[in-house]
């Protein structure tokens, strides 16, 4: 029996869920979690490429190194594994990645539409506005190299034309940023048909974020 069985199930518990709030469709989309190091060997579980999520079982979760190198598992792990890793090793306080495809996030990456400050709690549980990353091939070195360009602090970022990121320090934050991340792409797209967006003022703006830098750090 692995000994990362229940880090296992819940990866897999939050990728059902990702697809089951219509997230991602079909294969698509990736969940990752980092596990504690074993022997100065830093690991992530994550999803294997090109599997529906409703008929993995929890083995199905590869196990891999910080060099992508498998630790456990016979699958494929995801096509984007080394931008997880790069994450991981960039922001050392972030356990989860959840990467989806939902509709108006990525209504927003096809208009390369960052999202700007609008709502408080875009601020303090993303981190503030969400900037769009250039398009780059899935896996490679350039999507990471544009993903962490404007990631920066912030726990979500879109992809252009391709979908949206979402991090935490749980898979249960880093699926609900990516919900709330969904929420306000949808807002911001019924704001700009209606003509009028309105951002916050500066001094929430400014609160949010001091708000999720402390939360973040605690």
């Amino acid at each position: 029996m692995s000994k990362w069985l229940e880090e296992k199930k819940m990866v897999l518990m939050t990728a059902r869920e990702m697809a089951t709030k219509g997230l991602v469709v079909g294969t698509s989309g990736n969940v990752s979690m980092r596990l504690p190091p074993e022997n100065g060997r830093e690991l992530l579980a994550i999803t294997p490429t090109s599997r529906y999520y409703d008929l993995l079982a929890p083995e199905d979760i590869q196990v891999v190194d910080f060099e992508a190198e498998p630790v456990e598992g016979d699958l494929p792990p995801s096509v984007e594994t080394m931008l997880h890793i790069a994450i991981y090793q960039k922001r050392r306080n972030i356990r989860a990645v959840v990467h989806t495809h939902s509709v108006y996030a990525s209504a927003m990456a096809v208009a390369h539409q960052e999202i700007p400050p609008l709502l408080e709690d875009q601020m303090t549980i993303m981190g503030g506005e969400i900037r769009v990353a250039r398009h780059a091939a899935s896996g490679s070195e350039e999507q990471i190299n544009y993903v962490l360009e404007v990631l920066e602090d912030r726990n979500a970022a879109i992809l252009a034309n391709h979908g949206a990121i979402g991090l935490g320090r749980s898979l249960r934050e880093a699926l609900t940023v990516c919900e709330m991340l969904e929420k306000t792409a949808r807002i911001c797209y019924l704001c700009l048909t209606m003509g009028k967006v309105n951002f916050l003022p500066a001094e929430a703006i400014q609160a949010g974020k001091a708000f999720f830098r402390q939360l973040q750090s605690g």
